[in-house]
């Protein structure tokens, strides 16, 4: 099991906030258990915004400003993320997540009456939705993994992830690695398909160079089963809007449309020239597309 000194061993506000994107925007909220680290603004219609495995609100660093001209956004720091506190270990997991993240919103007062999530930041949302605890009319998915691996990766990431997760000294190793291998970063954030300027690199390896942030990345890895959530997604409510992404070498296009097979309510709109994180690679475009969808116009 990981060791609570490893994923105590996170960023510090004091230290590490004061360049952050959007700090101005930034507040600390205790609920569900939890001390947050959530960005708030705009005014308008409340829009829901949750980044994917191991990213943080940097994440949205271009996106949130834009979105905030028409909304109020609400953007936090998953569990064990960046500036969030971290839960224990088995409660890193989607249904966990999902009630922590209601119970932060029920803090703050906000029902979202729009959700967008990245990657895994959209099965979190769905799973809020089926659980009762958002009502959004709207999920916009980004390149959102919301249906169980399949082939040898079904069969060997969960094991694997298990085995990372329960190893103190790994985060630490990775960690210790991002900060002697600036371009390690680099080649990561290339393998998703997108292409990442130097500042949008450096936050990414900030962050990794958190071993406390790494093993809450690694333990909501292990933990995390989509096998329920494939099996209700015929049962949302709200509408679903799965954007991909031509270019995305991490949740490709395919997976969407698996998602169709089983939802058929479900719309899929293709975006070709991006990658896995084309949020940052150009933020005015998906911010335009967003907005489009919701009818913010």
């Amino acid at each position: 099991m990981t060791s609570a000194k490893v994923l105590q061993d996170k960023l510090d506000w004091a230290r590490d906030g004061a360049d952050w994107p959007n700090w101005e925007a930034s507040r600390f909220v205790e609920a569900g258990g939890l001390r947050w680290h959530v960005q708030v603004a705009g005014r308008g219609p409340v829009l829901l915004l949750l980044h994917g495995t191991a990213a943080s609100t940097h994440s949205f660093g271009g996106l949130l400003p834009l979105l905030a001209e028409r909304c109020t956004v609400v953007c936090p720091d998953l569990p064990g993320h960046a500036f969030t506190a971290t839960p224990p270990p088995p409660e890193i997991c989607l249904s966990c997540m999902a009630a922590q993240l209601g119970a932060l919103l029920r803090a703050l007062r906000l029902e979202p009456e729009i959700a967008v999530g990245h990657s895994a930041g959209a099965a979190v949302l769905v799973r809020m939705a089926l659980d009762g605890l958002i009502r959004p009319r709207l999920i916009v998915s980004l390149s959102g993994a919301l249906m169980p691996l399949t082939g040898f990766a079904g069969k060997w990431f969960s094991p694997a992830a298990k085995f990372f997760a329960r190893n103190s000294f790994l985060p630490k190793f990775f960690a210790s690695g991002a900060r002697k291998d600036p371009k390690g970063v680099q080649r990561l954030a290339d393998s998703t398909g997108s292409r990442l300027t130097e500042r949008d690199i450096a936050f990414y390896r900030r962050l990794i160079a958190s071993p406390g942030h790494l093993a809450a990345a690694l333990n909501m890895m292990a933990n995390w089963d989509l096998e329920p959530l494939a099996r209700d997604l015929p049962a949302l409510e709200p509408a679903l809007l799965l954007v991909a992404f031509g270019n995305d070498k991490t949740v490709p296009p395919a997976e969407a449309e698996r998602v169709l097979a089983v939802d058929p309510r479900a719309r899929m709109k293709l975006v070709g020239g991006f990658g896995h994180l084309a949020h940052e690679e150009d933020p005015a475009y998906v911010a335009e597309l967003i907005v489009e969808v919701a009818g913010l116009g």
